[in-house]
């Protein structure tokens, strides 16, 4: 796993409201936060945390620094992740949502290029049970254990680690890669990670409607992961071409209207229209040989099935 106790922490964007809330909360748990950048008040500290002008200021004073909570506001995310790269930072968490899409794109060249794990945006990051808080997770949900989990959505997360703890079930992570359109991570390189990690015995995906990771997620199981996986996806009732919530979460091929309009010109479509819908999704699981709980409250169930 590439993130410990020992994993020293910088917040970008310290003087936001949500970031003065949350590192008190990551200090709390244990978590190594070192500094805070927010350009015109270096020097001053906030909450115990040091805060400099700038990433390269920061790493001058306090020594190396492992990872990066980014908070600030949608249009200076990226040159937030940029500074932090140039400075020798390889994992970044970003909290805001809305990051315009094409500086997204400029960040996952600059990441690639870099060997820079980027997680989210529009994320609450991740948490290693009993060992750190990345991001906004609510640490009382969690408890250490053995369950790997990846969301999209913050909030199915939270609810979901809830269930976990409430079952017996510990979990040897929570993250969750965002719910933007556009993200840094994905399902596939999370599963390759925890698939690596000696502490997680079983992996819970739990994925929505849009886009088509979740797809992906199910082909790179049945290619490449040894462990039990157990899936999810919210979104079964949504009507087609409705926005539900993250940038992401839309099944917005309006698909039966589109279908309506190749057959009225005698055409077929190049790709499959149902992509990004709920029960697409499922399907996918499903044919992977992936177990997928009907509800929220059943993943303990079938986790605790997966791990006799």
């Amino acid at each position: 796993m590439q993130f410990t106790a020992k994993t020293k922490v910088l917040i970008h964007g310290i003087a936001e409201p949500l970031a003065a809330t949350h590192s008190i909360l990551m200090k709390a748990y244990g978590t190594q936060v070192v500094a805070g950048v927010s350009p015109g008040l270096g020097g001053s500290e906030r909450d115990g945390i040091p805060v400099y002008d700038l990433v390269e200021v920061a790493m001058k004073e306090v020594g190396p620094i492992d990872a990066a909570v980014i908070f600030v506001k949608p249009y200076l995310v990226l040159d937030a992740a940029l500074e932090a790269i140039a400075a020798g930072i390889r994992r970044l968490a970003i909290v805001t949502e809305g990051m315009p899409p094409m500086d997204m794109v400029k960040l996952i060249r600059k990441a690639d290029a870099t060997e820079t794990l980027v997680i989210g945006p529009s994320s609450p990051g991740l948490i290693i049970p009993g060992e750190i808080l990345l991001g906004t997770h609510p640490a009382e949900f969690y408890t250490p254990g053995s369950v790997g989990l990846i969301s999209r959505c913050g909030t199915l997360t939270y609810e979901i680690a809830l269930s976990l703890t409430e079952a017996g079930l510990g979990q040897s992570i929570g993250v969750s890669i965002g719910g933007d359109g556009i993200l840094g991570s994905s399902f596939a390189q999370w599963l390759q990670i925890l698939d690596e990690d000696d502490r997680t015995e079983v992996i819970v995906i739990v994925g929505e409607i849009g886009g088509s990771g979740e797809e992906a997620a199910a082909e790179y199981v049945a290619e490449a992961i040894d462990k039990p996986v157990i899936a999810y996806v919210a979104g079964r009732h949504v009507p087609k071409g409705r926005r539900l919530g993250h940038a992401g979460a839309i099944a917005a091929n309006l698909s039966h209207k589109t279908e309506k309009k190749l057959k009225q010109a005698g055409k077929t479509a190049l790709f499959d229209l149902d992509i990004g819908t709920a029960e697409h999704k499922i399907e996918a699981f499903k044919n992977a040989g992936i177990p997928v709980a009907e509800r929220p409250s059943e993943i303990s169930k079938l986790v605790k099935k997966a791990l006799k």
